[in-house]
């Protein structure tokens, strides 16, 4: 049967190597491949590094680690989100077979051929979506594609891909990585419009808020942030309170006037999304 840490196992696969993972897997699942002291740990750590004199052995006896390990990235890489791009397997099979046998019915089309409206209508049938299900974020064709087929793997490729983005490139919750404040930034706002486009707010971009609003000193990427937030699904109260509200009141009362406002401006962003949806929502009943 499928056991919990087997279904791990097999996302990660389904992350790097999408093609050769078939199944459905859920959604939500506990997270086996994380050390949750790492961030406590690297803060302790940067913090005894501020407030005494650099000594790395005792650091190591203290925390029971030398040096964080949460970074995955290499010092010279940089956050980028991939290029469209068909399977490996796909174009090798492609470049085999005739140009004109390209465009029959029973071909896909090549994404990255895939350049105006006309040539998605004229291809929908016959378009696959790229291995790398992060480069559909900087492709509004592709955004189109995703938005007219509702399928469930879809949104579920990227599910695996963003969360795992968000959570390794975290600015606050990994102390040693405020030098990649930009890039984060970037890649907040690049999700931001994503969602603006699709008129509907990513589960693992919620997740992400959830976890990590209780360690955000409300400073860092605070404009992305709280733009993020008014994309949040609507849920129960219980749960908004605990895992949104109470965080943000924190730091609504120890903070300045700006981001009082900045906090009011995004909470009635929020509301003004779920009143839409509602709206659209009905609209589709009536309809059927």
């Amino acid at each position: 049967g499928m056991q919990p840490h087997l279904q791990a196992l097999l996302s990660l696969y389904k992350l790097f190597c999408p093609e050769l993972v078939t199944i459905t897997l859920p959604g939500k699942m506990k997270t086996y491949f994380k050390n949750s002291e790492g961030p406590w740990k690297a803060a302790i750590n940067t913090v005894r590094r501020r407030n005494q004199a650099n000594s790395p052995v005792f650091q190591t006896l203290f925390l029971g680690t030398a040096q964080p390990q949460s970074r995955k990235r290499k010092w010279n890489a940089q956050l980028m989100i991939p290029t469209t791009s068909t399977n490996r397997n796909n174009l090798e099979e492609d470049r085999e077979k005739n140009c004109v046998k390209l465009y029959s019915r029973d071909e896909s089309f090549p994404v990255e051929q895939l350049q105006t409206f006309s040539q998605l209508l004229q291809n929908i049938h016959r378009l696959e979506f790229p291995s790398q299900m992060g480069s559909v974020l900087t492709n509004p064709l592709l955004l189109h594609y995703m938005n007219c087929i509702k399928d469930e793997s879809v949104y579920l490729r990227l599910y695996y891909w963003m969360g795992q983005t968000l959570q390794e490139e975290c600015t606050w919750c990994v102390a040693d990585n405020s030098q990649y404040e930009e890039e984060f930034k970037d890649f907040l706002e690049t999700v931001y419009k994503t969602e603006c486009f699709l008129q509907e707010g990513f589960s693992s971009c919620e997740e992400f808020l959830y976890k990590s609003l209780p360690l955000w000193d409300g400073v860092c990427c605070r404009s992305q942030v709280l733009r993020l937030v008014s994309w949040i699904p609507l849920g129960t109260f219980s749960e908004m309170k605990s895992h949104l509200y109470d965080p943000l009141v924190q730091l609504f009362f120890t903070s300045s006037l700006y981001f009082k406002c900045s906090v009011i401006e995004s909470l009635k962003e929020l509301l003004q999304n779920w009143l839409n949806w509602h709206v659209i929502h009905l609209d589709s009943e009536s309809d059927s």
